[in-house]
């Protein structure tokens, strides 16, 4: 799972999920891996279903007829300290403090979603996210999965 420096926003703050979702996607949009329909699409899979996945992460990633806006397979990290809320109705709470866009060719978009479940999954980790100060420091911990 590479993940650029170029795709790497840190300390962010959203007065929406729409807005941290469109921040994961135009990152993907500079990079050249999806073209800007592609953004609208990740907006309307989560008004479908939430891509909140629980442990303070959410991934958000364009709908299945959205594929051909996808160049290339790539991943995009925003870290929002102190979190977006993913939640539909604001009764649960449903606080992101990582947002992962993702982009995947074929059926790559499930290998990246499986490496970031896995990484996720313990909260420790989530929490080092939320915490990280460089880019670098991001890269790093995500080359973990690798290992």
């Amino acid at each position: 799972m590479e993940l650029k420096k170029e795709l790497i926003q840190l300390n962010n703050t959203f007065s929406s999920k729409e807005e941290a979702i469109r921040a994961a996607g135009q990152l993907l949009v500079q990079d050249g891996a999806v073209d800007a329909d592609y953004v609208e699409a990740m907006i309307a899979r989560e008004r479908i279903v939430s891509t909140y996945m629980g442990n303070f992460v959410a991934i958000p990633h364009g709908t299945d007829e959205s594929k051909n806006h996808v160049n290339h397979t790539a991943i995009s990290f925003v870290q929002v300290p102190k979190g977006i809320d993913f939640s539909e109705d604001g009764k649960e709470e449903k606080l992101a403090l990582a947002v992962f866009g993702i982009a995947g060719v074929g059926d790559d978009h499930l290998d990246l979603l499986s490496k970031i479940a896995v990484f996720c999954s313990d909260v420790a980790n989530v929490v080092r996210l939320g915490d990280a100060k460089t880019a670098e420091e991001v890269i790093d911990m995500l080359k973990e999965v690798e290992a």
